[in-house]
């Protein structure tokens, strides 16, 4: 977020006698068949989500997703068909502070058998009707890609 100052992971941070949010930095895979995007759905949550997840250290942007969706979903993604679709910003709705997600989104092509890991109870393909079933971020993406004409 150029300009808002610096951003602190885990807190909210004062600065200039201001809160400013915490931002959670996180990669996502866009994968779509026949007009229908990949979500998944962690353990737990009743949300789903585009699958990928967050930043550890100083991990790039390739490192996070392909670390991410081979824990997630037990799939190698290729990093040589790896393309930015773009990146997006929403508040987080409920977070003390009012957090901040920023998601980087890639396509990329994958070998293997898409399987749910541990960490995710299941997986679906959903369509735009689905829009309201994903976080505000993913929300964002699910208008451009309706707008592109690539999710029905």
């Amino acid at each position: 977020m150029p300009g808002a100052g610096k951003v602190c992971r885990g807190h909210v941070s004062r600065e200039w006698g201001r809160i400013v949010p915490v931002l959670i930095d996180t990669v996502a895979w866009v994968c779509l068949e026949n007009g229908r995007i990949l979500c998944a759905r962690p353990r737990g949550k009743d949300v789903f989500y585009i699958p990928g997840g967050k930043r550890e250290g100083a991990e790039s942007d390739l490192q996070v997703l392909l670390r991410e969706i081979t824990e997630e979903l037990a799939v190698a993604l290729l990093p040589e068909t790896v393309r930015h679709v773009g990146t997006y910003e929403a508040d987080q709705p409920g977070s003390p502070g009012g957090a901040v997600v920023r998601m980087s989104c890639y396509t990329a092509g994958y070998s293997g058998t898409l399987t749910p890991s541990s960490e995710i109870d299941e997986f679906a393909w959903f369509s735009y009707a689905d829009r309201s079933r994903v976080p505000l971020v993913d929300q964002l993406l699910f208008d451009d890609l309706r707008a592109a004409g690539e999710l029905r």
